[in-house]
C-alpha cells in the first residue's frame, strides 16, 4: 500500500504578493506548484490530499461582493458562502493545472475537489478577538478608510507587507466527509480536500448545521485532517525553505529539525510571528502529537528534497 499524505499548499501557491490575481497568473502558480506535487506522485509514490489557502482569493470575493453590491444593489453574501466559492474555483484550478503536469509526464490519475465543511464551535473565544488575515495588504489611510465605512478589524502584517483585514478563527473540531476523503485517496485518486481551512459550520440547534462568519486556519484544518485519515506525513508549504529562530535578524538560525518540546519553546518565546510561522507550527505540532509520524515545513520548491525544509519530529 502506498504512504498517505497531505499536502498544505501556501498561499503563494495560486497567487502571490506582487501579482493582481489574474486568472492567467493563478494558473501559471498552480502549474509550477504542480510540477512539485509530481516529485511527491512520481518519484516518493505517495497517494495525496492536497489542501490550500484562500486568504487572496475570498478577500477579492469580498470586495467584489461590496462593489456589486454599492453599484447595483446586488445582495453581498456572507464569508461562509465566500470561502465556498473559492473552494470550487481553486479547486478548479488545481485539478486542471494538475492534470496538465500529470498529461505532460504520462500518468493518468483522477482528480476530485470535495467542497468540505469544518464543524466549529460557535462560541469558540476566537469570534471575541480576530486574528486571521485574509485579502489584499493596504496601506494605513487605505485600511482607516475601509474601517470607517464598513467597521472591518485590521492589523498590521508582521513582516512589514501594510495592513489587512482580521476576522475570527474558530479552532476546527470536525472535518465532514473525512471516511470519504481518505477512501478515496488511499484508492489512488488524487483529492483536494478543506480548502481555505474549510467552510465553518455550526449546529444551530440539534441536527441543523449552519454556516457562520469566520475563516479557519488552513494549516490547523490540514493537520486535524491529516491526523483523522491516518497520513503517513504532513507537509506544510510556505514561502522560506527552513523555518528560523530569530527570524530576520543577525542571529537568525534555520533549523532543519524540530522537536515538539522545542517547538512549543520556542513558540512561548516569540520567535513564530502570528499570522506567518506560528500557525503552521501549531499544526505541526498537532500532526505529530496526534499521530507520531512527522511535518514537514519548507518552501514549495524544496518539496521532496532529501534535505528540504524543517522536520517537526515528537523528539
Amino acid at each position: 500500500m502506498k504512504k498517505l499524505a497531505v499536502v498544505a499548499l501556501g498561499g503563494n501557491a495560486l497567487l502571490r504578493g506582487d501579482q493582481k490575481g489574474t486568472i492567467d497568473e493563478q494558473e501559471l502558480n498552480a502549474y509550477e506548484t504542480s510540477e512539485r506535487l509530481l516529485v511527491l506522485i512520481k518519484e516518493k509514490q505517495y497517494n495525496l490530499v492536497v489542501t490550500h489557502g484562500n486568504g487572496p482569493q475570498v478577500g477579492n470575493l469580498l470586495l467584489n461582493n461590496s462593489a456589486g453590491n454599492k453599484l447595483f444593489g446586488l445582495p453581498e453574501m456572507p464569508l461562509d458562502i465566500c470561502v465556498a466559492y473559492s473552494q470550487g474555483f481553486i479547486g478548479y484550478v488545481i485539478e486542471q493545472q494538475l492534470r496538465n503536469v500529470l498529461l505532460h509526464n504520462d500518468l493518468d490519475r483522477d482528480i476530485l475537489t470535495i467542497i468540505t465543511q469544518v464543524l466549529v464551535n460557535k462560541d469558540d473565544k476566537a469570534f471575541k478577538n480576530p486574528t486571521k488575515p485574509i485579502g489584499p495588504f493596504y496601506s494605513k489611510e487605505e485600511a482607516n478608510k475601509i474601517i470607517e465605512e464598513t467597521g472591518a478589524q485590521f492589523a498590521e502584517d508582521p513582516r512589514g507587507r501594510g495592513w489587512r483585514k482580521v476576522v475570527a478563527s474558530p479552532k476546527p473540531l470536525v472535518i465532514n466527509n473525512k471516511k470519504s476523503i481518505e477512501k478515496i485517496a488511499r484508492e489512488g485518486t488524487i483529492v483536494v480536500a478543506v480548502g481555505g481551512g474549510g467552510i465553518p459550520v455550526f449546529y444551530k440547534e440539534e441536527n441543523i448545521l449552519q454556516g457562520i462568519d469566520a475563516v479557519i486556519d488552513k494549516d490547523l484544518a490540514s493537520a486535524l485532517l491529516a491526523a483523522q485519515i491516518n497520513a503517513d506525513k504532513l507537509f506544510i508549504l510556505t514561502d522560506v525553505p527552513k523555518v528560523c529562530i530569530n527570524y530576520n535578524t543577525p542571529q537568525e538560525k534555520a533549523l532543519d529539525r524540530l522537536s515538539i518540546a522545542d517547538a512549543k519553546k520556542y513558540l512561548k518565546e516569540g520567535h513564530f510571528a502570528e499570522g506567518s510561522m506560528a500557525p503552521k507550527i501549531r499544526a505541526a505540532i498537532y500532526f505529530v502529537e496526534h499521530s507520531g509520524k512527522d511535518a514537514i515545513i519548507t518552501k514549495t520548491t524544496k518539496l521532496g528534497v532529501d534535505d528540504g525544509g524543517t522536520r517537526v519530529v515528537m523528539v
